[in-house]
């Protein structure tokens, strides 16, 4: 059922009662004990809330992430043997995201960071060179805890620490050699960019012109085809190897694959086996992937053009709120996920967020916030099948009731 127009009434006053009580008693804590109770906080008014503009995968409950395999008849025979050690339905999803991507094969990872150390390891090899060129903000450098350089003796070498995609000339005028440049794509960590795609080309052309390879980081890459105005295989065709991600994006349980020449993939494999990679039996994870292709990866288009939607329905609010200093990472966002940025202290902000959702039913912020600098808080606005029962009107209404809250928060 669609979201009737306007704002969200407020729950009884047991809820605001409670809220307040919350409030009070955060207040008492420490900040790590502050913080953790604020998040519990955003989880419970999460699952309550009457409508939401997005929840996280790990907000939902195990009943909810069962439920995604309903539908797993819908997508491969489930009286064919169970998987073991690689085999049958984790093959034919290697052979669904081969063809997606318009490579040769495939390999299925349990995680993405085991996935790209092994295959810029095996790229390492193959161009006699362990120097990987990316970005200062890429997901190895950020999330991964030095596994590239710790566990796999690979060499980061950083093109840029620009908050944008790396271009074609630094490519070129990177002062050593380098065997692989990795692109994530899009840099969630500067707000969820890409390049066009004929910057895109010139980049990959570049890195070819240094003899390099091209391995993309497209763990959300499913959801670029709009912005590229170019259908998945065109863009992969672009890269030597491409990794994806089958939960950011499609909501599966977890793990990856890598796309790339069958010589590659072969030689994937064996190194997967000697990460620990090859699980005796797999086939949840590996149906809910299967499920997500067949049921997300298709809306994934729609997402995007509402996010933008959404995106300039925030900035029409928070300037209607008297708050025109907000604002919204990418202007026009590239993918369904951007970043929204306040002139306030993250603390201040989250408990204003939280304070909005446990007292409307109305959850508007579903993740948290950061502080990426002192007065400065940045969330993540992930648009999905939820937001798209959102109207303007409904953000707008929404961005006004949260307002209120962080005005009496800053003042407290």
């Amino acid at each position: 059922m669609r979201v009737p127009e306007g704002g969200g009434a407020r729950h009884d006053p047991g809820v605001s009662d409670a809220a307040e009580t919350n409030q009070q008693g955060t207040e008492r804590l420490s900040g790590t004990e502050r913080r953790e109770r604020l998040r519990e906080r955003r989880i419970r008014a999460s699952r309550g809330a009457r409508r939401t503009l997005g929840r996280a995968v790990a907000q939902r409950t195990l009943r909810e992430r069962l439920a995604l395999l309903e539908h797993a008849a819908e997508v491969y025979d489930l009286d064919e043997p169970a998987d073991m050690y690689g085999d049958g339905v984790v093959e034919s999803l290697e052979a669904k995201v081969a063809g997606l991507l318009g490579k040769e094969a495939a390999a299925f990872f349990p995680t993405g960071t085991m996935a790209q150390q092994v295959t810029l390891r095996c790229w390492a090899g193959r161009t006699q060179n362990p120097a990987v060129a990316l970005h200062a903000l890429a997901h190895p450098e950020v999330h991964e805890r030095n596994a590239l350089s710790q566990v796999s003796g690979l060499r980061p070498v950083r093109v840029t620490s620009e908050p944008r995609q790396p271009t074609a000339d630094e490519v070129r005028g990177l002062d050593e050699p380098f065997g692989a440049l990795m692109l994530e794509l899009p840099l969630r960590d500067a707000g969820f960019v890409l390049p066009s795609f004929e910057e895109l080309t010139e980049v990959t052309e570049a890195a070819r012109e240094r003899e390099a390879v091209v391995h993309f980081d497209g763990a959300r890459l499913w959801e670029s085809t709009v912005h590229f105005g170019r259908p998945l295989d065109e863009i992969a065709d672009l890269a030597d190897s491409v990794y994806v991600s089958f939960y950011k994006s499609l909501d599966g349980y977890g793990g990856a694959a890598v796309a790339g020449p069958q010589t590659l993939v072969d030689e994937l494999k064996a190194w997967r086996h000697r990460y620990g990679g090859t699980v005796f039996q797999q086939f949840p994870t590996a149906l809910s992937a299967l499920v997500g292709l067949e049921r997300e990866l298709p809306r994934l288009p729609d997402y995007v053009r509402h996010a933008r939607v959404i995106a300039e329905a925030l900035r029409e609010g928070f300037a209607a709120a008297g708050l025109p200093w907000a604002r919204v990472h990418p202007e026009v966002p590239h993918t369904n996920e951007f970043q929204l940025w306040l002139p306030h202290d993250a603390d201040t902000v989250a408990e204003a967020a939280v304070r909005h959702a446990e007292e409307t039913g109305t959850l508007l912020f579903s993740r948290p916030w950061a502080a990426p600098g002192p007065g400065l808080a940045v969330t993540e606005i992930d648009v999905r099948a939820a937001g798209l029962e959102w109207s303007a009107a409904n953000v707008r209404t929404a961005v006004a009731e949260f307002a209120e809250r962080l005005a009496e928060q800053v003042s407290a």
